[in-house]
């Protein structure tokens, strides 16, 4: 069994990061989805499960730590895709190995929590369409009251009670009865004394809320959302796919509850385009930087600063998408402030002053052109490092020309870059 958290008297009185922490359960294998890998790697309108469920979680007002437990052989991959979802806010992401079990999984959790977290949210990542609002009114109700949280419906269909031949013995009085969602939120120390006596009594229980009421702790409901589902089987899936993808469907849903169902679908109007071009030629000496990377052994690229067209061509592609201009305006080429900058310090500049104009960026698009370097060794690398500057994923692709231009010849590279942002 995994170690768990012993708070010590350090601990009790610290104040560094978040006093709230997210653990995010994704370890299931998915069986009845039947895609043959875990359901939270699952593709979902062009995503991953597991991103979709990670967006409202980065939607939240106030920072938080999360903490992704995962099957062994997809910790490198849920880093990659936690880092692009949290951005800015991946140096509070923490990836565990989950266990055999649901409890085990969550123990992990619990054992990878900073000292400073008090208030802890347990969530399904196979509920991926969940809202912001329910996270936000599952950390408002443990805040208010001290007690275990969770988020509920009220049960619409007759509940008949049957005997082991399933003959009708009685009709449930539903007017009672509650259908449980994630996230759920407990106080932290509480929470691990729980567990104690859940793995002393060797118990089990379908739900964290059971597993803590069952240990003698009070429990109080909040309103759910229709939107935070669980997706188990294919029509789950489906049904989830088409929310998504289908913008009538989307505003039919959010009508009936909560108008954040987690996905990127929004309103006309809000969602805005820009391109950006980027070319440099080799130079004949210094240090190769691109893509937000370095390359050591590559030609560097010439110009005043680092010379990296992905990033440069990304910027372009940024504020133009916000009628912001382009880099030359808004940094000037022959500022001596820049001289050799690397593309991180346009690439943040770039993205401050989109938030400011009340923009956050959707996602990025970039087609590197050029014979040199080889880049697919460390394409993921490169995605993650620049969507962690950008706070939000960036996709790069990279191609030749056959010989063709100056790419061709080995003279320079070349990046299109197209950049997806939304008005707050």
């Amino acid at each position: 069994m995994a170690a768990i958290y012993e708070p010590s008297a350090a601990a009790e009185t610290s104040l560094d990061g978040p006093a709230v922490a997210v653990i995010v359960v994704a370890a299931g294998s998915g069986t009845r989805l039947g895609a043959g890998i875990p359901k939270a790697f699952v593709s979902l309108a062009g995503s991953t499960v597991l991103e979709h469920a990670l967006a409202p979680v980065f939607r939240l007002r106030e920072p938080v730590q999360l903490v992704l437990v995962v099957p062994a052989d997809r910790v490198g991959e849920a880093e990659t895709i936690g880092r692009r979802a949290a951005g800015r806010g991946s140096d509070h992401l923490r990836v565990v190995v989950g266990g055999e079990t649901r409890q085990e999984s969550v123990l992990n959790g619990l054992a990878a929590l900073w000292p400073g977290v008090r208030t802890v949210l347990v969530h399904d990542a196979a509920r991926a369409l969940t809202p912001t609002a329910q996270f936000e009114r599952v950390i408002e109700a443990a805040a208010r009251t001290g007690w275990g949280v969770v988020p509920a419906l009220p049960v619409t269909d007759t509940i008949k009670q049957v005997d082991a031949s399933a003959v009708v013995e009685r009709t449930i009085d539903r007017t009672e009865l509650r259908a449980v969602q994630t996230p759920q939120a407990f106080p932290r120390d509480a929470l691990v004394a729980a567990f104690r006596v859940a793995a002393d009594r060797l118990a089990t229980a379908t739900d964290d809320a059971a597993l803590y009421a069952d240990a003698g702790h009070p429990v109080v409901t909040v309103e759910g959302s229709e939107a935070a589902f669980k997706i188990t089987t294919p029509w789950d899936a489906q049904r989830a796919e088409r929310l998504l993808t289908e913008p009538a469907a989307t505003e039919a849903h959010a009508g009936a509850g909560d108008a954040d169902t987690g996905s990127t679908t929004t309103q006309p109007g809000r969602i805005r385009t820009g391109i950006g071009i980027d070319v440099h030629a080799f130079a004949e000496e210094g240090e190769l930087h691109l893509a937000g990377l370095s390359w050591p052994g590559e030609r560097a690229l010439a110009g005043h600063s680092d010379g990296d067209a992905v990033a440069h061509a990304i910027v372009d592609a940024l504020l133009s998408a916000a009628g912001l201009g382009d880099i030359g305006s808004m940094f000037g080429t022959d500022d001596p402030r820049f001289a050799g900058a690397r593309g991180s310090v346009f690439l943040e500049a770039a993205v401050e002053r989109l938030r400011a104009a009340g923009y956050e960026v959707v996602n990025v698009a970039v087609q590197l052109v050029g014979n040199r370097p080889r880049f697919a060794p460390r394409r993921l690398e490169a995605e993650s490092a620049l969507g962690a500057l950008v706070g939000a994923p960036v996709s790069i692709a990279a191609t030749t020309t056959d010989a063709l231009g100056f790419t061709g010849r080995g003279e320079g590279v070349a990046a299109v870059v197209t950049a997806l942002i939304e008005r707050r």
